[in-house]
């Protein structure tokens, strides 16, 4: 039996991988007269005059939502609410278990951003943060920029998640190689929400510049080739218009080959096979975040063959694996913990820096903390509390 069906048969006896436990039980009319009436009068009472203590008096004080529209599930595409519910779960699952948070599985049936940003709104009341996933672009930068001032923390974890992660393990890949990350030429071939996320990261965009050390250069690549000014295939896309301002500063054309030749670092969030070995012996010491699942857009022994310095993929099965549910907790945890009203640039920058220092001793098949390793999380929640101490409008 292979993993698919070991987990379709998995899922089906469990049928579903969530439960509620209460946290009182109730033995006598007392208990009852405690948890619910009358005397939990006095506790909504008490967060009608002051609205803060309802993180102190119930589940608001550590319950995220795990929202979606199933429009960009997994590598599954637009399967829609429903068929992404096992996802959902499995996300909440994580929280519970890297960060100790409760999680809540909500798949809205609607794809208008309009309506998620609305319901959302509606239902923060309940949380203590917003997890957003699977949630297609452009639409998912909308829906995130329009939840900023609810007033808990909203996250895009297939951005900014993805992105923290890959910030740490090029921090330490860099640190082998003898790199500045300031010096780095950087080919992301894929302009979605991951790709879009990594290269405003490494950028610094909306970062404060003395917490953030900028790449040298990026260059964006979609199916058509890099991402410029000079193409008037994108003048009605504004994200990818917003990519062309930010990456690409000598505004140049061509293809992916083109692209990648002198690059000291691809990463690839596209699909399998979209770099070749050729395309590797173009770079210089290539670093390699093949990162397209199931199949990456080149396996490591290629990769590795080709005169790769060192390889990272999505995949559990090679080394160096890059999963966010090494950030997504541990960023939540620490927002949560105090109280911040948003995840800002320096608490994402935070978080990859304490990834990075989590391995102690980097080398070429451990660039970045174990998946199984949930004291990382813990690391990340401390830093991401401190960051947000520090600096919280940074």
């Amino acid at each position: 039996m292979d993993i698919f069906a070991e987990s379709l048969e998995f899922h089906r006896k469990l049928k579903g991988k969530l439960s509620i436990e209460s946290r009182s039980h109730i033995k006598d009319r007392h208990d009852l007269s405690l948890l619910y009436t009358p005397g939990v009068a006095e506790s909504c009472k008490a967060i009608h005059r002051s609205p803060e203590e309802a993180r102190a008096l119930t589940i608001k004080s550590n319950t995220v939502a795990v929202v979606t529209d199933g429009s960009a599930v997994l590598g599954l595409g637009n399967i829609g609410p429903l068929a992404a519910l096992p996802v959902m779960e499995g996300k909440c699952v994580l929280f519970k278990e890297y960060a100790g948070l409760n999680a809540f599985p909500i798949c809205l049936d609607t794809q208008n951003t309009i309506e998620i940003i609305n319901t959302v709104r509606n239902l923060a009341p309940v949380f203590a943060g917003i997890n957003l996933e699977d949630i297609s672009a452009p639409r998912c930068f909308e829906i995130e920029a329009g939840l900023q001032d609810i007033g808990i923390p909203v996250f895009h974890d297939d951005q900014h998640g993805t992105a923290i992660v890959l910030l740490a393990g090029l921090i330490n890949a860099a640190r082998l190689a003898g790199k500045e990350l300031t010096d780095l030429r950087v080919v992301i071939n894929g302009s979605g929400a991951a790709g879009t996320a990594i290269a405003e990261l490494l950028l610094c965009v909306g970062h404060d510049p003395n917490l953030c050390k900028p790449v040298k250069e990026v260059l964006m690549c979609d199916t058509k080739g890099i991402i410029s000014r000079n193409r008037t295939d994108i003048e009605s896309n504004p994200a990818k218009m917003k990519l062309s301002r930010i990456t690409n500063r000598n505004n140049r054309d061509g293809s992916l080959a083109d692209a990648i030749e002198d690059a000291d670092v691809f990463i690839g969030v596209s699909v399998e096979g979209a770099l070749t070995q050729e395309m590797v012996r173009k770079m210089n010491d290539p670093i390699i975040f093949a990162l397209a699942n199931p199949v990456p857009e080149i396996l490591p022994d290629l990769a590795y063959e080709a005169g790769a310095f060192v390889v990272g993929t999505g995949r559990s099965d090679f080394a160096n694996q890059i999963n966010n549910v090494l950030a997504f907790p541990g960023v939540f945890k620490g927002a949560i913990e105090v109280q911040a009203p948003r995840i800002t640039g320096a608490m994402k920058i935070a978080a990859a820096t304490a990834l990075a220092e989590h391995v102690k001793e980097p080398n070429k098949d451990h660039i970045i903390p174990s998946v199984l390793d949930k004291s990382a999380g813990e690391a990340v929640a401390r830093a991401v509390a401190e960051a947000y101490r520090k600096a919280p409008d940074a």
